[in-house]
């Protein structure tokens, strides 16, 4: 059996992730990811049983990453306020320092590979988040809401407008945008008032 070598599993991760947002799903193959990451197709085997294997493993690191980012000071006892300004910090930081990573999360989210790698994560994230919500609840600083509903109001926001930082225009396309403190704190203060009882 062919020993691991990180260096080599490193340069396929890359690789695999810039492949899959500059050309999709389809436009991974072993062989052209072998090629770029200056591997052979054998030494991707030894990593993973076959393409879809990559493509789920990849984003289990990848939210694994993106979880731990996330809860960087955080804290699921805090106040809602408290606890989504960090959350909304953290995040917006993960997206604009590892721009390949979150568009490939965003696009294995809604792809047929989700069900799937959702199954392979680790529960803490999603335990930590679902305590901080109850927690919220009880203390009557966030209204009960259905989940999707919750999280388009939370956090849907800040997604859109770390996209408009990355590509640095804003809406109409042709102003500057930067993502500052000042922007980031009108909208969520809006959050947190729509979203509190």
């Amino acid at each position: 059996m062919r020993t691991r070598d990180e260096n080599k599993a490193q340069a396929i991760r890359e690789k695999a992730l810039e492949m899959i947002v500059r050309e999709g799903f389809d436009g991974l193959s072993m062989q052209k990811l072998a090629k770029a990451a200056g591997v052979s197709p054998a030494t991707i085997y030894i990593y993973y049983k076959d393409r879809d294997d990559l493509i789920v493993q990849l984003w289990v690191q990848e939210t694994e990453r993106m979880f731990d980012a996330t809860l960087v000071d955080f804290d699921p006892t805090m106040s809602f306020e408290a606890g989504l300004k960090i959350q909304w910090m953290n995040r917006a930081r993960f997206c604009i320092d590892n721009p390949v990573s979150a568009d490939f999360l965003e696009q294995l989210k809604h792809s047929p590979y989700h069900p799937t790698a959702m199954k392979k994560v680790n529960p803490r994230f999603m335990e930590a988040m679902k305590e901080f919500a109850h927690n919220a609840i009880k203390r009557n600083e966030l209204v009960k809401l259905p989940l999707e509903v919750y999280w388009s109001v939370a956090f849907a926001p800040l997604y859109s407008l770390v996209k408009f930082h990355m590509t640095g225009r804003g809406l109409r396309g042709t102003e500057k945008f930067v993502l500052d403190d000042k922007t980031m704190s009108q909208a969520l203060k809006l959050v947190l008032k729509a979203l509190k009882p």
